[in-house]
């Protein structure tokens, strides 16, 4: 769609038009996750959705953006929850290991899970199908979790010269380490007595290398 015939819309033909766009994108996240990148048509979106190929074609130019547009809905849908995780259990003035234990859990046992967290796994293994899908996968979680572990350096409750390697080992001993694990047992739960011990063993040892 022209930024011409965008800037003359009416308030109802563009919330039509955004609801196409939604329409458009649910029925290709399915599609994308039943038969996969290169077998899901453009028309089998459209049917789906129940628009012209054109109105496909007119938002989203062809197929390849199609597919990173759903993927970025469901990245940022993830980066959400880690976002309000990070502001709600890493707050400034709680406890330090019981912040970093909460959050590692929440993580594990609500992001996980999440239908987001898994349509983003499942359709980010077909990487080799977008070369620009490496950008619409940025690494915004892990600069958030760096950003507030500065903060912690600066307040003086951990001691570390490089924040983001700080939080890059956090990660690696806790919530890395528990989706290792989740993903080699297929049977296990993420809230799980074992699943939790990862994390509170593994904040153990990053205290002890860290404060």
């Amino acid at each position: 769609m022209s930024r011409a015939i965008a800037a003359v819309q009416t308030p109802g033909r563009r919330r039509r038009s955004e609801g196409k766009r939604a329409a458009i994108l649910e029925a290709a996240e399915a599609l994308f996750l039943a038969e996969g990148y290169e077998r899901a048509s453009v028309d089998a979106i459209a049917g789906r959705a129940q628009v012209s190929k054109r109105t496909v074609y007119d938002h989203f130019g062809d197929k390849g953006t199609v597919f990173l547009r759903v993927i970025e809905r469901a990245h940022n849908a993830v980066v959400d929850t880690i976002r309000s995780a990070i502001d709600e259990e890493l707050a400034r003035g709680r406890d330090l290991r019981e912040a970093l234990t909460a959050f590692g859990q929440r993580v594990v046992t609500q992001t996980f899970p999440s239908s987001d967290y898994v349509t983003f796994r499942r359709l980010t293994s077909q990487r080799w199908a977008i070369p620009q899908l490496a950008e619409a996968t940025r690494d915004r979680p892990e600069r958030m979790l760096e950003e507030r572990f500065a903060v912690l350096v600066a307040d003086g409750e951990i001691r570390a010269e490089d924040p983001g390697l700080a939080a890059r080992h956090f990660t690696a001993l806790t919530i890395s380490l528990a989706l290792e694990t989740l993903n080699a047992r297929g049977d296990a739960e993420a809230g799980e007595p074992e699943i939790l011990a990862i994390i509170a063993d593994g904040v153990d040892v990053f205290l002890r290398a860290y404060r």
